[in-house]
């Protein structure tokens, strides 16, 4: 599935969501206008390190950050590894690649539109309170 979110291209691999495609465009439609925080839509999460990566992902809350740092910790992995798998995310948007940024930088993207398009996200998810994620450092 590809969608255009803040002038990006973004894809998705709409077969490891749950739903009709429509249904997730929608939602894709409502978190872009900040109608919505979460999606409604179940996630197949592969058997692998990506998937617990993913899992991991799926945990940081709206308008939150972990670094790559943290979520190698939670795992018993590295930051590296960390990263690598958050560029392998099928489902960029619906789990939050985005939410996962370096120590002292944002770190990478690897959707279409790279570190722009995830501080545009960033930024989104902040609202008017770029301290309410630690973003204040990266401006």
């Amino acid at each position: 599935m590809h969608v255009t979110m803040w002038g990006f291209d973004v894809d998705l691999d709409e077969r490891l969501v749950e739903g009709a495609p429509d249904d997730l465009r929608a939602q894709l439609a409502e978190y872009e206008l900040g109608e919505r925080q979460t999606f409604d839509a179940e996630v197949q999460i592969p058997d692998s390190f990506t998937g617990k990566v993913m899992k991991a992902m799926l945990a940081i809350p709206y308008g939150e950050t972990r670094t790559y740092g943290d979520i190698a910790a939670e795992l018993d992995s590295h930051p590296v590894a960390v990263g690598q798998a958050c560029g392998r995310n099928p489902v960029p948007l619906v789990v939050p690649c985005h939410r996962v940024v370096g120590a002292d930088s944002l770190g990478g993207f690897s959707a279409a539109g790279g570190v722009d398009l995830k501080q545009a996200l960033l930024t989104h998810e902040s609202a008017d309170d770029p301290e309410q994620t630690g973003l204040d450092a990266f401006y």
